[in-house]
């Protein structure tokens, strides 16, 4: 129970710590784009070897391939209308609303991999990426002129929610055998890795150029170090 907690306050609390950055500070763009290439490179090893790798070696290359090609197209999918949807909305919201869409399949996944065996480097690339995007959707509600109370009561609402995806995702499979893991984990493996190439990736190579990928290749390093 305490570890399920751990990881679930781990994974979603920095965005209520980076939304109170943000309505205080506003950071370097090149900063935020560090945090969020390095995380995507840490996501990418997550995504093989924690989820993907455990699916395939007790489901099977066919379970395990069919879960995870279905995690990606329903993200895609829901990213889609997402963005039809935030259209006409600030920055900061349509900044929020893609936080929430990317953290519930990566904080379900973590939950699920608590299962198994916690994923340390799943929860490290988690953190890493929520906070540059809270700090910078926190600071553009801010300066189109919403209160910071009202900001950090939305950030710290979205901080519930994945936390409770952690708690979802943990006791949802509680005793379930390794091959009937192989489902979720699967198709959370898929979802993380669509949300980086749509997501992260493109977010961080616009903001920070080309030497962006060498934070990229530090952050593969240091979650495969960890998951090792």
């Amino acid at each position: 129970m305490w570890t399920t907690l751990l990881y679930a306050g781990g994974a979603s609390l920095p965005l209520a710590v980076g939304a109170a950055v943000g309505v205080r500070w506003q950071p370097p763009q090149r900063l935020v784009a560090a945090l969020l290439a390095f995380a995507a490179g840490a996501l990418v090893v997550s995504a093989a070897f924690e989820l993907f790798e455990p699916a395939y070696e007790d489901g099977g290359a066919g379970r395990a391939t069919a879960a995870f090609l279905a995690g990606a197209v329903v993200f895609v999918v829901a990213d889609g209308l997402l963005e039809r949807r935030t259209a006409g909305s600030t920055a900061g919201f349509a900044l929020l609303a893609g936080v929430t869409l990317d953290g519930i399949p990566e904080n379900a996944a973590l939950g699920v991999s608590l299962n198994d065996a916690a994923s340390v480097a799943l929860l490290v690339a988690i953190f890493v990426s929520n906070v540059p995007e809270a700090v910078a959707g926190a600071r553009s509600m801010v300066e189109r002129g919403r209160s910071p109370r009202f900001v950090l009561g939305v950030w710290c609402a979205t901080t519930v929610l994945l936390a409770l995806a952690v708690v979802a995702g943990r006791y949802l499979f509680a005793g379930a055998g390794p091959q009937a893991l192989a489902w979720p984990l699967a198709f959370a493996g898929g979802a993380v890795l669509a949300s980086v190439i749509d997501t992260l990736a493109p977010e961080a190579f616009g903001e920070g150029g080309p030497l962006i990928a060498l934070a990229s290749a530090a952050g593969f390093v240091t979650g495969f170090l960890l998951g090792a």
